[in-house]
């Protein structure tokens, strides 16, 4: 197949490519056709000889040019995989630092001096002294003590501590929702700042063309109309890098309002994610209903329906007749007497029956939300266990076709051009179309972030998962490629 005949088949498919051949032919071809582009210049040089000392004269845009590839890196050429346990640490040394971080634990100490606050005796002893004067003065010393005989402390202190737990769950429930935040804040800060150098590279890239352009117009080989097509692209790149330098202040702006700052070591982790996601779907069936049951998530709901019960203890304690016990010394005159009394509240007017039925209904709630809770988490456990694998295998295809397909093609495309088998026009119609799909990429990664973060911080998983499996995940084996895992801030 002679390059006219490519180039004109090339033409065809890319006119047409996002529309029938689909997104993953598309971004497939994308960082080939870009990361070709640095021998284009080399190309032109060998195909129009007539040119070659007007050329020399751009010798310093083309050097800039061939410095910067403008598609993804190959994979020699990848910045070493980062394990998440390596930059994590610091992450969240300065995540414990927040204002809000060091009030929950603030709330935590909190619980722990109400469960030893209802760990203390209900009653008090009472102290009477009595002088009466009179014919004979008559002097009493009393002493009553009121008995617990409901075991209102136990119930108190079963209530503080079922209290204590609901407050660690939901405290640990927003720790773990913070931190996907913070997480997805940085991974969309990496996206904005990859967007925003490729923007850079295709606007370095254009400039360079724009000079070949004009000496292909000088040559008599390209159009004035054609050249004016280039200038526009020119333009079109340089709004494209205007907004995506935008996006990238506001993805700073956002990590910085989040963390205080905008410079972490933060590195992809897609590699951990597909490992997760692996496993979880490995697991049998019959176990995503225990899987749910034990979830953080629900450990505060589950709480809630022991401490509805604990209430209705507390309010069948808190209405008992407790007894009180009461010894008296007396002196009249020359006369010395003891007494002994005790005395026992009458529930005949007050039973208090409505109250206990009262507490008996909170019970039934607290069951039906905690079943409620358990029937929404299961129902996005599934969704997240449906949709998130079929992301990160779209994503491994994007990634295999990008490294592996379509760069012969997408070179051929480019020298095509520059030898005038190509319009300008199908060109740049074809440059846009790649442009396009490299982007939709990036945000097929921010989408696999979003779903993991989301789902796990919803469900409570993100805290254990980091805290005790970070490290073992990172050197498990994985089929994903090493370059979803480059750090890309600096």
């Amino acid at each position: 197949m002679n390059k006219t005949t490519l180039a004109r088949t090339l033409a065809c498919l890319f006119r047409s490519g996002l529309l029938s051949c689909g997104l993953v032919l598309a971004a497939g071809l994308l960082a080939f056709a870009l990361a070709a582009e640095n021998d284009t210049l080399e190309v032109f040089l060998e195909t129009n000889p007539l040119e070659t000392k007007a050329i020399e004269t751009q010798a310093p845009e083309a050097e800039v040019f061939k410095a910067k590839s403008l598609g993804l890196p190959a994979k020699e050429t990848d910045t070493p995989y980062v394990a998440l346990g390596q930059w994590l640490p610091a992450l969240l040394t300065q995540f414990n630092q927040l204002p809000e971080v060091q009030a929950q634990l603030t709330r935590q100490q909190q619980a722990e001096l109400a469960i030893q606050a209802a760990d203390r005796a209900v009653y008090n002893p009472e102290l009477g002294l009595n002088y009466q004067n009179a014919d004979t003065d008559s002097y009493s010393l009393g002493l009553s003590q009121t008995l617990d005989w409901a075991d209102k402390r136990g119930v108190a202190t079963k209530r503080a501590e079922l209290e204590a737990q609901i407050l660690l769950a939901d405290i640990g429930l927003e720790r773990n929702q913070m931190l996907a935040e913070r997480l997805l804040a940085l991974a969309e800060q990496a996206q904005s700042r990859k967007a925003l150098i490729f923007a850079e590279q295709q606007l370095r890239f254009t400039k360079a063309q724009l000079s070949i352009a004009k000496q292909r117009l000088a040559a008599g080989d390209l159009s004035n109309v054609e050249l004016q097509l280039m200038q526009l692209e020119l333009a079109t790149n340089t709004a494209d890098y205007a907004l995506a330098e935008q996006a990238a202040l506001v993805a700073d702006g956002k990590v910085i309002e989040l963390l205080g700052n905008n410079n972490f070591a933060f590195s992809e982790f897609i590699k951990e994610i597909h490992v997760f996601v692996t496993q979880a779907k490995q697991a049998p069936a019959t176990e995503l209903s225990p899987l749910t049951s034990t979830l953080p998530a629900l450990a505060s709901a589950y709480q809630q329906v022991l401490l509805a019960r604990v209430n209705a203890m507390q309010v069948k304690a808190d209405t008992s007749a407790d007894p009180t016990i009461s010894l008296a010394a007396e002196k009249e005159g020359t006369d010395n007497k003891l007494g002994v009394g005790v005395s026992i509240p009458l529930q005949v007017r007050n039973n208090y029956s409505e109250l206990q039925a009262v507490a008996d209904k909170g019970i039934a709630i607290a069951e039906q939300g905690y079943l409620a809770r358990e029937r929404v988490l299961t129902a996005k456990q599934k969704q997240f266990l449906y949709a998130l694998p079929r992301l990160l295998e779209r994503y491994q295809d994007w990634r295999e076709l990008v490294q592996v397909s379509g760069a012969k093609a997408a070179k051929s495309l480019s020298q095509q051009w520059q030898a005038g088998d190509v319009s300008t026009s199908e060109y740049l119609q074809s440059r846009r179309q790649l442009a396009a799909s490299y982007l939709v990429g990036l945000n097929l990664e921010t989408a696999i972030y979003q779903s993991w973060l989301t789902w796990m911080g919803e469900s409570g998983q993100l805290m254990p998962f980091l805290n005790g499996t970070a490290e073992q995940i990172s050197q498990a084996p994985s089929h994903m490629p090493n370059a979803a895992a480059r750090t890309v801030n600096p």
